[in-house]
């Protein structure tokens, strides 16, 4: 069976992902084909429009990190490294593309889903989708670029987003920039067809589609996105140490759930991952979308290596293998993690086999994030 399916009508190509046991968790199979379609359709006249969706109830969970470690385990870390490349590779290229990709979101769309979808023109979210960045849970990082859109989100949203693996709804994405449209479920399919239809690239026309199908959605009285001025006072300090030290100063003052739980999840996870994701997402606020990639390509190799931290493999046996949900993470503290070690995840590997993610020119540097609020 096929793990995407390719769908063309007239000059417009619909790629399915099609793994809905596994919530469609991008295997190393898709990423190939995604990039084999990307790559022709961009040189083909014949080809006007992508729309991206996954099949089922899932647009996609993830990248298959379970079928990575049990790879690196296996055989070695270069695996991971294989696959985080062409991952990191297409998401450059999605990016940095030449003709409109809407990505139709329905139900989950985390880590490498959001890879395939949110550096795209056009991010369609619906009644179903919920949005997160969950890697600092399993002793990861926010990757596949993630630092160069969190960076670009309204203040230090991205920073809160990206910390504690909340999730988001469909009117959250649409507020603070990460969706471009808000169509409801039963107009989905209305909007797909008239899509199919088309016959142009030019992103204003297809803007104008979308647009006759979207709806405007409130957001929830409890979201955090309404206490914007609380999330950007306390996620704006310099250290994760700080971070935390400023929510459980307001927590008192707010009877918000959300606070909370972001100290709870931020408490909960790897804090080598707490650390290196916050110089991350700080580092990508000033750099190119092919230096976050380049970058975070550096960092993912040191984690699949395990050079200074074993917490990606103790994460993902917690999370997705065992599932007993009790990480022994090493060092168990914040304060043990020091900045010399933060430092080394951004150094080059020491490898004599090992190179740097080599991006090919293009003639775009990425698209401008747009907040709705």
């Amino acid at each position: 069976m096929s793990q995407v399916l390719v769908e063309a009508n007239g000059v417009t190509r619909t790629l399915v992902l099609n793994r809905p046991k596994q919530l469609n968790a991008l295997s190393s199979a898709m990423i190939t084909c995604f990039l084999r379609c990307f790559t022709a359709y961009e040189e083909d006249d014949g080809v006007k429009l992508l729309i991206v969706k996954g099949k089922g109830r899932a647009f996609c969970a993830g990248g298959d990190v379970a079928a990575v470690v049990r790879s690196i385990n296996n055989d070695s870390w270069k695996y991971g490294a294989h696959f985080f490349r062409n991952e990191f590779l297409l998401n450059y290229i999605i990016a940095t593309y030449s003709k409109p990709q809407v990505s139709l979101l329905t139900g989950i769309v985390m880590g490498g889903g959001a890879g395939v979808s949110i550096h795209g023109r056009f991010r369609v979210v619906t009644d179903s989708t919920v949005f997160a960045m969950p890697e600092t849970a399993l002793g990861l990082f926010p990757d596949i670029g993630a630092s160069y859109f969190l960076s670009r989100l309204l203040g230090f949203y991205g920073e809160y987003v990206g910390l504690t693996g909340v999730r988001l709804d469909a009117a959250e994405m649409l507020a603070c920039g990460l969706a471009t449209h808000f169509v409801p479920s039963d107009r989905l399919s209305l909007l797909e067809e008239s899509l199919k239809k088309v016959d142009t690239s030019d992103p204003f026309a297809i803007c104008g589609i979308i647009d006759q199908y979207s709806q405007q959605p409130s957001l929830k009285e409890k979201s955090a996105l309404n206490r914007l001025e609380i999330i950007n006072k306390c996620f704006s300090k310099k250290t994760v140490e700080e971070i935390i030290a400023s929510l459980e100063q307001e927590a008192p003052n707010v009877a918000d759930e959300w606070i909370a739980s972001a100290i709870q999840s931020m408490r909960k996870a790897s804090p080598t991952s707490m650390k290196i994701s916050l110089r991350s997402i700080r580092e990508g606020r000033t750099q190119t979308v092919g230096e976050c990639l380049r970058r975070e390509y550096r960092m993912v190799c040191h984690v699949m290596r395990g050079d200074f931290s074993r917490d990606f493999f103790e994460g993902c046996r917690a999370i997705l293998l065992d599932r007993d949900r009790n990480p022994k993470w090493m060092p168990p503290r914040l304060e043990e993690v020091h900045d010399e070690v933060v430092e080394k995840y951004f150094s080059k590997v020491d490898d004599p086999e090992w190179e740097d993610l080599d991006l090919p020119p293009r003639r775009s540097h990425g698209r401008r994030l747009v907040p709705k609020l």
